[in-house]
Formats: structure tokens, C-alpha cells, sequence
């Protein structure tokens, strides 16, 4: 599996941290969303599968809290792996990232994640602002940058 980021550090533990991620073709750009607060960055709408649950099942909920959309026809496009460490939680996690092509259907909501805001970014401004570089990486195969 590729890997993004900076190298594991031989002398720390991690936590496997399996997480789900959705490429958002809309309107011409791409929706992600905008986290602020301590990360300030913007980012692919997703986050971690929680135990029990399904990674579909995590896909749905994830986007519907980070941008208040309902998605469609969520078909796995790429998969990687990083090292990083998670404030949220305060982890240390060996993040494994499934991120799946969907379509964004209708927006029912505000985020209910904190800080969060659903963007339309133009994909080359896309390619410039997604803060992690596996995003970076899929979002330019996708559309064949």
C-alpha cells in the first residue's frame, strides 16, 4: 500500500486507524470541507470507522456530518496509508484511508461536526489547498491531472 507523509518513527507506537474519505465531483469543482479550529485546513469529507461498523455505513455518516450531503453510488477508488498524529484524540495513528468516488445528491443540512464547512473548491485550487498528500494524490488520478 503507498504512503503519504512523513516516515513511522521505529521508536513510537501507533494505533491502526482504519478511516473513510469521499472525492465529491460538484458544480464543476470538487466538495470537501473546510475544518477550522485546530487544524484549519481543508480536507476530503470522511473520518474514522468506528467499531462495528461498516466502511459504507462510515462513509454516509461521515459526510452527512462534515457537510450536511447525502451521497450516491460510493464506489472505492484508492487506498494509502500515513503516520500522524491525531490532536482530536491525542494518537499516534497509522491511519489506512479508503477514499471512494461518490455523488453528492442534495445538501439536508449545517454540519453537525464542529468547525466544519462544505466547500466547492475548483479542482486546481483543489490540488493546492487539501492539506494531507494522498488527498492530493487520488484527487489528481481521479481527474486525470
Amino acid at each position: 500500500m503507498q504512503r503519504f507523509g512523513t516516515t513511522p518513527d521505529p521508536n513510537r507506537r501507533y494505533t491502526r486507524r482504519p478511516g473513510v474519505y469521499a472525492i465529491l465531483p460538484h458544480a464543476g469543482g470538487i466538495l470537501t470541507t473546510f475544518q477550522a479550529g485546530i487544524h484549519n485546513e481543508y480536507q476530503l469529507p470522511g473520518g474514522g470507522v468506528d467499531p462495528g461498523e461498516q466502511p459504507l455505513q462510515a462513509l454516509y455518516r461521515e459526510v452527512f456530518e462534515e457537510t450536511g450531503w447525502h451521497i450516491t453510488q460510493p464506489r472505492v477508488f484508492f487506498r494509502f496509508k500515513r503516520y500522524v498524529f491525531m490532536p482530536d484524540y491525542d494518537l499516534w495513528a497509522e491511519k489506512i484511508c479508503t477514499l471512494y468516488t461518490a455523488q453528492p445528491v442534495r445538501r439536508y443540512a449545517a454540519p453537525l461536526e464542529p468547525d466544519h464547512c462544505p466547500v466547492v473548491l475548483p479542482i486546481e485550487g483543489a490540488m493546492n489547498r487539501l492539506a494531507n498528500a494522498g488527498d492530493r494524490h487520488a484527487v489528481a488520478r481521479f481527474f486525470g491531472l
